[in-house]
């Protein structure tokens, strides 16, 4: 089982994720609402403002504080960029 990091270090199974999307529109937000009416919406922003929405093939729907691209950068591996920087810092 592959997990993600969300932000805080909270993890998402990578295999359960259907979509990582943005907040903005009024059917995303519909979503959340039903989520947290149904008790499936989990809150992994630890106060901060939500950018990115995770749906999930069981249902619930999880709020990240971190962009979608970022989301879905860590899914494919891909370094981010404070990392990288952070690897240039202790390079020299």
């Amino acid at each position: 089982m592959r997990l993600v990091n969300i932000g805080f270090g909270n993890m998402v199974s990578v295999a359960r994720m259907i979509a990582v999307v943005s907040p903005d529109s009024a059917p995303i937000k519909r979503i959340i609402s039903d989520a947290r009416e149904r008790g499936n919406l989990i809150d992994a922003t630890y106060g901060r403002r939500t950018r990115a929405v995770i749906v999930c093939d069981s249902g619930h729907v999880i709020l990240s504080a971190l962009q979608p691209e970022t989301v879905s950068g860590r899914m494919a591996g891909k370094p981010d960029r404070d990392e990288e920087l952070e690897e240039d810092e202790n390079d020299e």
